[in-house]
């Protein structure tokens, strides 16, 4: 899959990019701290992904994927945001302007492959830190265990349920596989069918109705 890779500062595009440089399924077509010229660049060449900043000149990394949104290319590039804040508007900002993932400072080599080729499938990847402030959003926000939702949740095999809970807690698809001892590719089915069953688009509405039907609270994996 292609990828481009956007920051303003040359050590974080440098850094990004001997991240994925070593990736066999991954080609890194350029790495640019322009906003500007990232379209130019998306349009050119076409990524499958574009890993990106908020900081870039010209435009900021919110910009550019708000105006390749709405750009009819293809393929139509999905979008993986390094964010150095993690707090909740900076949070809920990024997710509201249609990106794929959402990674942080910290981020490791196979954190960003994993959200890369994530991204290319139509998924989405919360970094950890991430996962578990979006958790506290809605603990705040909905303390309440929402009985209408409990119908739904009993619809669900064990195993479903495991996994929901897993992604509930903020593991990636590759910690969930490892706690029980499955493929990721089962994973990601079981990820799918739950998407399908609740008629849920994203990861982060996944970890909504999780909270929302008391899944977390009262998990319990396999119970």
């Amino acid at each position: 899959m292609r990828v481009l890779v956007c920051d303003r500062l040359l050590i974080v595009r440098h850094g990004l990019s001997s991240l994925l440089e070593n990736e066999t399924d991954i080609e890194l077509i350029e790495a640019t701290g322009s906003g500007i010229d990232a379209m130019v660049l998306t349009r050119r060449h076409h990524p499958h992904v574009v890993v990106t900043g908020l900081n870039l000149d010209g435009i900021s990394g919110l910009e550019l994927v708000r105006r390749l949104n709405h750009e009819k290319l293809d393929p139509q590039p999905r979008f993986v945001v390094l964010s150095m804040e993690e707090n909740e508007d900076t949070i809920s900002t990024v997710l509201h302007a249609g990106v794929s993932g959402l990674l942080v400072k910290e981020v490791t080599r196979e954190q960003l492959g994993s959200a890369v080729r994530a991204a290319a499938n139509g998924e989405t990847t919360l970094a950890p830190q991430v996962a578990t402030r979006l958790v506290n959003w809605f603990v705040q926000q909905e303390p309440q265990v929402e009985a209408p939702l409990r119908p739904v949740l009993d619809s669900l095999t064990a195993r479903e349920r495991e996994v929901l809970t897993l992604f509930a807690r903020g593991l990636s698809v590759e910690e969930v596989a490892t706690e029980l001892f499955i493929g990721t590719t089962t994973v990601r089915t079981h990820v799918y069918r739950l998407r399908c069953k609740l008629r849920l688009r994203d990861r982060a509405q996944l970890v909504s109705f999780a909270y929302r039907a008391g899944l977390v609270q009262n998990s319990g994996i396999g119970h």
